[in-house]
């Protein structure tokens, strides 16, 4: 059952707040959580780590790599609309069996997704679940090797139904803001083209 009142729970003591690289997690058992992953040329290890030395708040950091991710860095391949739908469909393809996703949206150069990992799956087997498939799909589509996306995901956790709102808008308006599109329903690659779920 889906913890839609959004309080942390850790009822096994493999979950709780831990570091997958740099950043800090939280990884609980359906819990609601708005992840970000892109490409791995879409930024480089030395502007996040200066970002992170001149010690913003968490807010301001994301605001930072969010304003760079919108400005369309590096290959962009998910620009292309085999790439993006590959995406997409991997992302539906698990709701309600891994995880259940409420909204999404695949940008030139990165994912945002909001879901909740069901009972018995873990935050980051979700994330690499997605990233594994999609990269060798990707990869094989665009005749490539090698590295498809960046190692570190960012994610943060709901903490209630405005919190949970606001990140749907956030979303589904992310190509709006980067001046992809004029409507967030006119990005093809997003939960609000299909119209999938309405706050």
């Amino acid at each position: 059952m889906v913890n839609y009142n959004f309080e942390p729970r850790t009822d096994r003591n493999d979950y709780g707040w831990h570091n997958r690289g740099y950043l800090p997690h939280f990884d609980g058992p359906e819990q609601t959580q708005f992840i970000t992953f892109r490409l791995y040329d879409s930024m480089s290890q030395h502007l996040l780590e200066k970002w992170q030395k001149e010690s913003l708040d968490d807010i301001r950091f994301r605001e930072k790599i969010e304003k760079y991710l919108d400005a369309g860095h590096g290959s962009s391949w998910l620009r292309q609309p085999e790439i993006a739908s590959i995406v997409c469909d991997s992302l539906k393809f698990h709701h309600q069996t891994k995880y259940d996703l409420d909204a999404w949206v695949v940008m030139p150069n990165h994912v945002h997704a909001l879901l909740t990992p069901l009972a018995g799956f873990h935050l980051d087997q979700v994330e690499h679940s997605i990233k594994s498939y999609t990269a060798t799909k990707a990869n094989k589509v665009l005749e490539r090797k090698g590295q498809f996306w960046a190692v570190e995901c960012f994610d943060r956790y709901i903490r209630d139904q405005r919190h949970f709102n606001a990140v749907v808008r956030y979303i589904e308006n992310n190509p709006v803001k980067a001046r992809l599109c004029e409507h967030p329903e006119d990005w093809p690659f997003s939960s609000a083209a299909l119209g999938w779920k309405k706050v």
